[in-house]
């Protein structure tokens, strides 16, 4: 075996036989996939669990990772590396790809909650004028007074010292035809 470079995890330490037993997992051999599994899933989990951070998932992934290199175990190649790092580098990719398909899927529910509710403009605007409606023969129903100050303030926009002006009346009389026809409109209208 040989020595780790400084920073390197005991796991990523240069074994040939890691490598000779992944060749021998790439011909199928399950006895060195056991093998190849016994010494590397406790690097691997460790290393998805620090990305993942939840257990449960780490756990997942590991199993996948660990299927991904039974299955693809024959795209190992020496030359480029250990078979730590092989499988090290698989388990550091799936870790990425599950926090980034968990990211998309939170960005996928988050936009399916911001839909807006089709609105049926039709019905809106049937009952805007079934509504506009019953506010006109509400209104008729008041004094022609009492329609005048509420239409001039509410319609309008003036202030109530501004109908009183308008009006020529005294403030204190603009403000009491007000309320007494809001009373009334709201007895009207239903408005509780």
């Amino acid at each position: 075996m040989c020595a780790a470079r400084p920073g390197q995890e005991p796991a990523e330490r240069a074994d040939p036989d890691l490598d000779t037993l992944l060749t021998h997992v790439a011909k199928g051999d399950q006895a060195a996939f056991e093998a190849l599994y016994d010494r590397l899933a406790s690097s691997a989990y460790g290393l998805i669990r620090k990305v993942l951070r939840n257990p449960s998932q780490a756990e997942e992934v590991t199993q996948e990772v660990l299927l991904e290199v039974w299955r693809t175990a024959s795209r190992f190649d020496p030359a480029r590396g250990s078979a730590a790092s092989w499988v090290l580098t698989i388990a550091h990719r799936r870790a990425i790809d599950r926090v980034r398909a968990e990211e998309a899927a939170t960005a996928r529910e988050q936009r399916a909650a911001d839909v807006p509710v089709a609105v049926d403009e039709v019905a809106e605007s049937v009952e805007a004028t079934m509504d506009a409606e019953r506010l006109r023969r509400c209104l008729d129903g008041l004094s022609e007074l009492q329609r005048e100050s509420i239409t001039l303030a509410y319609y309008g926009g003036y202030t109530y010292a501004q109908v009183a002006a308008l009006l020529e009346t005294a403030l204190g009389t603009i403000k009491t035809r007000i309320r007494d026809g809001l009373t009334r409109l709201r007895d009207c209208l239903g408005v509780s």
